[in-house]
């Protein structure tokens, strides 16, 4: 089942999603591509209107100039030969064309800048050759430009081409074209502006809702009290709005979790209260029975099969002990007692430690790997002690004999100090070190195979039964190093299994 930090977390993860993250700029960008779109057509419109009229306006003053070119080219009564060229007559502009046809000949000429007459190409009487005769104004492009033509037959049977040049027109819809494009961007610069200001004051409330929800993901909700009092702002809480929707359910999410959190830090220190008083209750009872047994086997006679039962009781009752002293020392812990601070020289205390597990297992071999200079942290010594002795008590129980166990101590760059236990068994099973530190953990193979075979898989994890474990040796490890703001990790495979201590230079305040 997932755990309560975890469903808030995918909460939060829910909130922080990049889509919403990137809400507005896509709102920005999709705002400014509506606006480019909105200009351009608007653009096409306007440059499609204004080349009409501007098309109307110069077939008026072509159908104009063709009226005049025809009555200036008309041949004077009684010398049909004599035909004058209209550019001669008044009211030509500059740059008009004119040209006659009669039969194949092409008579051409139009009216240059310095109001002279100049003739045109072959090519370009070619094309006017082309022309329809039914006064329709097309558009040609000859050897000197973009002209707009007409070509009517006259009465007197000449066929007129008259022409005015585009580049008026062309160059007032180029200016149109720029007029209108730096016009629009300015535009969009300001709207973009005005709209991301906009924007980013509508969406304002949704980004303080994305905080909340941020902090309360980076909250370490599955463990300790818990003070849970993040909340939307009851402006952006209102369930009138939908942004203020959203934020009051997560109002009362954040409320129902933090019952839960109280609930469940009610039952916490309810359990860990019960262990505690349960452990020291049972202290009175358990030392009464080995009182008793040791008074027993002194004073009692007992058959060999007594002896051996009495025995038992006796290794049981020791057992049951070492049990309910760790509970209540994680009790302890839980509870956060302070520590007792004082200098520890990590390396003597190693020394010493090794020294201990070498009079009881000679059949390991116990190595130790120290620096030239004694390595100094501030620490409780007695746990400290406890915690090297659960780690080596681990390897000498769980391996085989003749197993190397390497006992290091070094200064990390970072000043912390780091303390290594590494043997060559079998190694830890990869499917429990994910839960090597939790509380009776037990490895599955460890409780049916002999040490030195499945056994030695599960050295590190202190969970052998046969071994008289409780798989609390490595809880009590972790515990008392997080108690120190120090850090305890694994890294297992067949012939290397290390527990790595990390030490900081100063431990936590109490």
């Amino acid at each position: 089942m997932p755990t309560l930090a975890g469903v808030v977390r995918k909460e939060g993860r829910r909130w922080l999603d990049p889509s919403t993250w990137h809400l507005r700029t896509r709102l920005v960008l999709v705002t400014m591509a509506l606006l480019v779109a909105i200009c351009g057509a608007i653009g096409l419109f306007s440059y499609a209107s204004m080349d009409s009229f501007l098309t109307k306006q110069l077939d008026d003053r072509l159908g104009q100039a063709s009226r005049i070119s025809n009555n200036a080219g008309r041949p004077p009564n009684g010398n049909p030969s004599g035909r004058p060229n209209p550019l001669d007559g008044p009211g030509q502009g500059i740059g008009t064309l004119f040209a006659r046809i009669n039969g194949e000949n092409v008579s051409s000429g139009f009216l240059a800048k310095d109001a002279t007459r100049s003739s045109l190409s072959a090519e370009d009487d070619q094309v006017l050759l082309a022309l329809r005769h039914d006064g329709t104004p097309v558009d040609r492009t000859l050897s000197t430009g973009s002209y707009r033509l007409v070509a009517v037959e006259a009465p007197y049977g000449d066929v007129i081409v008259t022409g005015l040049p585009l580049d008026e027109k062309q160059n007032t819809l180029n200016s149109l074209v720029w007029t209108m494009v730096i016009v629009s961007m300015g535009g969009l610069v300001l709207i973009g502006l005005a709209g991301t200001v906009l924007i980013r004051r509508t969406m304002k409330p949704l980004e303080q809702l994305s905080e909340v929800a941020t902090q309360v993901s980076r909250l370490p909700l599955d463990a300790g009290e818990v003070a849970l009092a993040v909340r939307v702002p009851p402006s952006n809480a209102h369930p009138g709005t939908e942004v203020g929707s959203v934020g009051h359910a997560l109002n009362l999410m954040l409320d129902n979790v933090s019952k839960a959190l109280e609930a469940r830090q009610q039952s916490e220190t309810k359990v860990r209260q019960f262990v505690a008083d349960a452990s020291h209750e049972l202290r009175t009872p358990l030392t009464a029975i080995r009182g008793y047994t040791e008074l027993m086997r002194m004073t009692e006679d007992f058959t060999p099969d007594g002896k051996k039962s009495l025995a038992r009781v006796q290794s049981q009752s020791e057992r049951m002990t070492t049990l309910v002293e760790d509970l209540l020392l994680l009790a302890r812990l839980d509870e956060g007692q302070p520590l007792k601070i004082s200098d520890v020289d990590l390396t003597q205390l190693v020394v010493e430690t090794v020294s201990d597990e070498k009079v009881m297992a000679p059949d390991r071999v116990w190595q130790l790997e120290l620096p030239d200079e004694p390595v100094v942290v501030r620490g409780d010594a007695t746990q400290l002690h406890q915690v090297l002795a659960n780690l080596l008590s681990n390897a000498r129980k769980h391996t085989d004999p003749g197993t190397t166990v390497v006992t290091g101590v070094m200064r990390s760059a970072d000043g912390s100090a780091v303390v290594t236990v590494t043997d060559n068994g079998a190694g830890i099973p990869p499917e429990f070190v994910d839960r090597v530190f939790a509380r009776f953990a037990r490895a599955d193979a460890a409780r049916t195979s002999p040490a030195g075979s499945a056994a030695a898989g599960a050295a590190a994890a202190g969970a052998a039964a046969s071994e008289g474990t409780s798989g609390l040796g490595l809880s009590i490890v972790q515990s008392i190093m997080e108690a120190h703001g120090g850090t305890v990790e694994v890294t297992s495979r067949p012939g290397r299994t290390e527990f790595a201590l990390r030490l900081p230079c100063e431990p936590p305040a109490a």
